[in-house]
């Protein structure tokens, strides 16, 4: 950290806070103003994103500006540092942050206001390649996912969990993908929705194995929690002929506890009124239910986020 640091958060933080009360007065323009983490273009969080914000600036009571970044880590930290108001994330990366473990040195305050859909981790690997196990990722070339995003803290956590050594490739998704391709990966970890469009026009060039990861799963939910479950890759899905037993890890839509009340119970109203529509960018057949939504684990519900969920649902 910069001798600067602080200086450069005194007058975000001024900047941020003056956006935030601009138009309480009244009048026809918007009342809040905020920004929104989401992660690199081309990426579900990135889709959903900007979806969201054409959902929320259509209202006129809100403007919400969609800003792209490297996903979970990176949001989290923008978090932190005041730059952004709202982020996405993925639970087990917001649990590190309020716990102040792995990744992050110290506990972040930040609050949730819903538990939105389930990511689903793919093990990808070509289907006459050697990668036919999880335990043949030892020693061999395997993407992880970018710097700063949720996909390596999840990896990097179940190759640790499975005692394997791997030569990591730091990629995000294209890259990783690109490179599977080319024979210049041996396998790709990837994290999100079903079907991901991009796994979806892969499968269709290049015969793919998508590795089973339950058994891993079982052990990762046990050591850290209910942020990880056992979930299932369909079958179809990818053009696979029988289900595939993975891990699945929720995404969470956080906030700064210091967004005002009024403006979260305006996002959640949005995020239920429209989840059909906005959750359809990001994974099919997903539903947002409230006994879903309240499920954010050691990460508190924003003072409005709670107030809201008692007031439409008791």
């Amino acid at each position: 950290m910069t001798a600067t640091t602080p200086c450069r958060r005194a007058v975000l933080g001024a900047a941020l806070a003056a956006a935030l009360t601009a138009g309480c007065s009244g009048g026809d323009g918007p009342v809040r103003s905020l920004r929104l983490a989401t992660g690199p273009e081309g990426g579900p969080y990135n889709a959903f994103g900007r979806s969201f914000t054409e959902a929320v600036t259509a209202g006129r009571r809100l403007t919400l500006t969609p800003v792209s970044s490297a996903a979970s880590v990176d949001n989290l930290q923008q978090l932190d540092d005041g730059t952004v108001d709202l982020a996405l994330t993925t639970a087990d990366v917001a649990e590190d942050a309020v716990l102040g473990r792995d990744t992050f040195t110290r506990p972040l305050g930040l609050t949730a206001l819903a538990r939105v859909y389930v990511n689903y981790l793919h093990l990808l690997a070509p289907a006459d390649g050697p990668v036919r196990e999880l335990a043949d990722l030892a020693d061999r070339r395997v993407a992880t996912g970018a710097v700063g995003s949720g996909l390596q803290v999840t990896a990097k956590r179940l190759l640790r969990e499975a005692g394997l050594g791997v030569r990591q490739r730091s990629l995000g998704l294209a890259e990783s993908l690109a490179a599977l391709r080319t024979g210049a990966l041996d396998a790709v970890f990837w994290s999100g929705g079903v079907p991901t469009p991009a796994v979806s026009e892969l499968a269709r060039e290049l015969p793919l194995r998508f590795v089973p990861l339950d058994a891993i799963a079982a052990t990762l939910r046990e050591r850290y929690g209910p942020v990880y479950a056992a979930v299932t890759l369909p079958a179809g899905a990818y053009g696979l002929r029988g289900p595939v037993g993975t891990l699945g890890v929720g995404n969470y839509l956080t906030a700064r506890p210091g967004v005002p009340e009024d403006a979260v119970r305006r996002l959640l109203e949005i995020l239920f009124d429209q989840w059909a529509t906005l959750l359809r960018a990001v994974t099919a057949g997903a539903r947002l239910e409230p006994r879903f939504a309240v499920s954010t684990g050691a990460v508190p519900l924003h003072p409005g986020a709670a107030s809201y969920y008692r007031s439409v649902y008791g």
